[in-house]
């Protein structure tokens, strides 16, 4: 019996290390790249580590396009999606979930239909909408279309839901508003579903190429995405090495961020799952 556990439990563990294995080769190969010279790039043999670490890609990548510059615009656009999203969809948690009212099913149905709609659907007629409002070419275009997330309704929801009525009963006695008990008493218990929501968003608008390529040309507002492809250059070709290396430094915010919040982003993927 030890045995055959022990071999479960190896083959288990190979598993997962050969998933991770072929989850992260790519963002190795990309660090990698990033610190080799053209000549080590294009060379017939595959070298896994650079001969030497080299910081001229990462300086080339600042130089020759406005690197920081898409960087703060991820920052604006990936904050107001996420602090708009927030401020419609705990609201509307709060009543799906605390609230009795006619419909209210029906209304929750709606949500999670919503949830299998892909955008790329919806992306023309906020395309045609935002032409007739002349709002392209703004940062407006890039956040008004993502601050109502039916996924971040459907995962406060959840969240709101296993907390005891109680609470909320208690809450009105006292005197509170239902506006009040929702930011002053869900949020903070629905903290680790806002952690895992909050990282959801942020990193799918920041790796968002589709409606940036669409909605905006003006390269200072290019989000980071968007920017990487001023990268390329038809006549020349791209330069792979300050391509990975401006790549590197996207990715790295995002991997620090997931990093230091992993535990309350599985706390809240754990809660949004208790209660239907």
């Amino acid at each position: 019996m030890r045995a055959r556990r022990f071999l479960g439990q190896a083959a288990v563990l190979a598993l997962l290390l050969f998933g991770a294995l072929l989850v992260l080769t790519p963002f190795f190969w990309m660090l990698s790249l990033s610190f080799k010279t053209q000549g080590e790039i294009f060379s017939p043999s595959i070298a896994l580590f650079p001969e030497q670490l080299r910081w001229d890609n990462y300086l080339a990548a600042f130089e020759r396009t406005t690197l920081l510059r898409f960087l703060l615009n991820g920052v604006i656009v990936c904050g107001g999606i996420l602090f708009f999203q927030i401020l419609f969809a705990l609201p509307c948690a709060y009543a799906l979930a605390q609230r009795r009212f006619r419909a209210r099913s029906l209304i929750f149905g709606l949500v999670l239909a919503g949830l299998l709609v892909p955008f790329h659907v919806t992306a023309i007629p906020i395309f045609l909408g935002l032409a007739e409002l002349r709002l392209l070419n703004t940062y407006g275009a890039l956040i008004l279309p993502f601050v109502a997330s039916v996924f971040g309704v459907f995962l406060f929801r959840q969240a709101i839901a296993t907390m005891p009525a109680e609470l909320f009963e208690a809450a009105r006695i006292d005197g509170l508003s239902e506006s009040a008990i929702a930011w002053r008493i869900a949020l903070p218990l629905a903290m680790p579903a806002a952690t895992a929501f909050a990282i959801f968003s942020v990193v799918a608008h920041w790796n968002d190429l589709f409606w940036p390529l669409i909605a905006i040309s003006d390269p200072a507002l290019a989000p980071p995405p968007r920017g990487i492809l001023y990268f390329r250059d038809e006549e020349s070709g791209t330069d792979v090495g300050p391509l990975m290396a401006a790549a590197v430094v996207i990715v790295a915010p995002m991997v620090a961020g997931f990093l230091l919040a992993q535990r309350r982003f599985i706390q809240g993927l754990a809660v949004g799952g208790l209660k239907g």
